[in-house]
């Protein structure tokens, strides 16, 4: 289980906005500060767009960022599901690097071996993995699956793979690739920010089930070895 899980609450949007965006500004600032460049994975997804475009507008050296998808649908960046194109909208012009993770590779698998071969050349661990979660307990794109396990315990040192949700999720129904649980357990700080009741609900079962979950995210924070915050917008 996570050394210390920590719930922030809210009832306001605005509110919610404002948590997040401090504590990440902070992450950022003291990462820069530390080691003159930061590396940070974003989400993707409808919840965290407000968050990230209120938290372009923070007085960083966003040259000295890296921002790469917690996780990407393998579709074209001109596509509406692509996260990495909408972290590129919002923060090259700001001037960070924003590193994709998605490639023209004939099949998934070999998109996840691309994706890991690029994390590669990046300054790991990252300072911060900031996750979000599906109403059936997913995060990143850690879902249940043929591709679950390898997700969860990977070949040592592989940072990404290529997997395919079973059932496929009808909001996007495609492959996808993700960080895999012990990149993410590596990072320096982790949170998961979350959208609404019901997610709470799933939440809160999946971390009490922990390592016995049916849940990718109980799995996870179970895995945790650092403290998680957890923002959640009441609603």
């Amino acid at each position: 289980m996570a050394e210390e899980i920590e719930w922030w609450e809210f009832d306001s949007a605005e509110e919610f906005i404002e948590g997040v965006v401090g504590d990440v500004t902070f992450i950022i600032e003291s990462a820069l500060d530390a080691r003159g460049q930061a590396l940070v994975a974003f989400p993707g997804g409808n919840t965290p767009k407000p968050i990230l475009e209120k938290l372009a507008q923070a007085p960083l050296r966003w040259k000295g960022v890296t921002i790469i998808p917690t996780d990407e649908r393998l579709v074209p960046v001109s596509d509406p599901l692509s996260n990495v194109a909408m972290l590129a909208k919002i923060f090259l012009p700001k001037g960070a690097r924003v590193l994709p993770l998605n490639s023209e590779a004939a099949d998934y698998k070999l998109a996840g071996g691309a994706a890991n071969a690029r994390l590669s050349d990046l300054h790991w661990p990252p300072d911060l993995v900031w996750l979000g979660m599906g109403g059936d307990g997913h995060t990143a794109s850690i879902f249940p699956g043929p591709d679950f396990e390898e997700a969860m315990n990977p070949a040592k040192g592989v940072r990404a793979i290529g997997v395919r949700p079973d059932p496929l999720p009808p909001e996007a129904p495609v492959d996808r690739v993700t960080l895999t649980v012990p990149a993410i357990v590596e990072a320096r700080t982790t949170m998961l920010v979350i959208n609404g009741a019901e997610k709470q609900q799933v939440l809160e079962q999946a971390i009490e089930e922990g390592k016995k979950s049916a849940y990718p995210v109980g799995r996870l924070i179970d895995a945790l070895t650092v403290p998680v915050d957890i923002y959640c917008l009441n609603g």
